[in-house]
């Protein structure tokens, strides 16, 4: 594994200070606020290690209610909602300054017989013939911007990446098509995958409202950051293997945007659903 990958693993490794309360902090990194994905991972580690492992997490509803310091430990405590016969129930705020900066529901439940169907996935180029994002980011934006940096997982956009479609308007689209898979090899514990999948989640989803607008948040007058995210994992998967990441976004309206996501194995098997709801501003350009 790489370091990149490392950091992250300790990340999500939260040390256990008291029963139903962690403790997470921040990587050292140049943010201004903490990732959403970071939290939300954060979050489902914690309610995870109060549920029994043969009960997977099955969904996951999150808001993002302040932004969070990167410079102070984030303080996690859950809640035991429900145990009962076939589903358990998990609510975990974050905590850093004596306010609640995140709150998470999630659901657990043992898969049980019954009907089954699912969309196919789209057809699009294996991941073998995209080049990474990182290579892209570094040729349109030189290898010293803040946004080249090696990351713990390996991204490829079937399509274009935001930076370009704010150069070219013919590239603006609202789909968004995404290999990845982390950058190493994990071992093989289901929660682990599952919040790691809940982490990178969150990069990409929002660069969907951007792409229809020519925006960029490498542009110096757009920010934006996520108010809810939804997840439902239908089946078992690895996140150290391929998955393509396919995300629309069908509405942006009063300075927010709208966007969702399926994530199927590269053997075409939906495996997750995600609804994310985020922030866009923009400021005047410079004449």
């Amino acid at each position: 594994m790489g370091k990149a990958l490392d950091g992250l693993l300790e990340l999500l490794d939260l040390e256990q200070i008291e029963l139903d309360i962690f403790r997470g902090r921040s990587p050292d990194e140049q943010r201004q606020r903490v990732f959403g994905g970071q939290v939300a991972g954060q979050a489902l580690v914690a309610a995870g290690r109060t549920v029994p492992p043969d009960r997977p997490v099955h969904s996951l509803h999150a808001y993002f209610i302040r932004p969070g310091d990167t410079t102070v430990p984030l303080v996690y405590t859950v809640d035991r909602t429900r145990d009962g016969r076939s589903f358990t129930t998990r609510r975990v705020s974050a905590i850093q300054h004596g306010q609640t900066i995140f709150t998470l529901s999630a659901s657990f439940h043992h898969a049980e017989p019954g009907p089954e169907h699912a969309d196919a996935m789209p057809e699009v180029p294996p991941p073998e013939h995209v080049e990474r994002n990182s290579d892209r980011w570094i040729r349109v934006l030189g290898p010293d911007h803040p946004r080249v940096f090696d990351g713990p997982f390996d991204l490829r956009s079937i399509g274009p990446i935001s930076v370009e479609a704010e150069r070219d308007p013919s590239l603006r689209t609202t789909e968004n098509l995404v290999w990845l898979r982390v950058d190493g090899d994990l071992p093989d514990d289901p929660l682990l995958h599952v919040c790691l999948m809940t982490y990178v989640s969150d990069v990409t989803l929002l660069d969907t409202v951007l792409l229809g607008h020519g925006l960029s948040w490498s542009d110096g007058h757009t920010t934006g950051a996520s108010l809810d995210h939804a997840m439902w994992f239908h089946r078992p998967f690895r996140a150290d293997r391929w998955l393509l990441y396919a995300q629309e976004s069908p509405v942006a309206s009063g300075g927010r945007g709208l966007a969702r996501g399926q994530v199927f194995t590269a053997e075409g098997e939906l495996v997750v659903s995600v609804m994310q709801e985020g922030l866009i501003r923009t400021a005047a350009r410079d004449s």
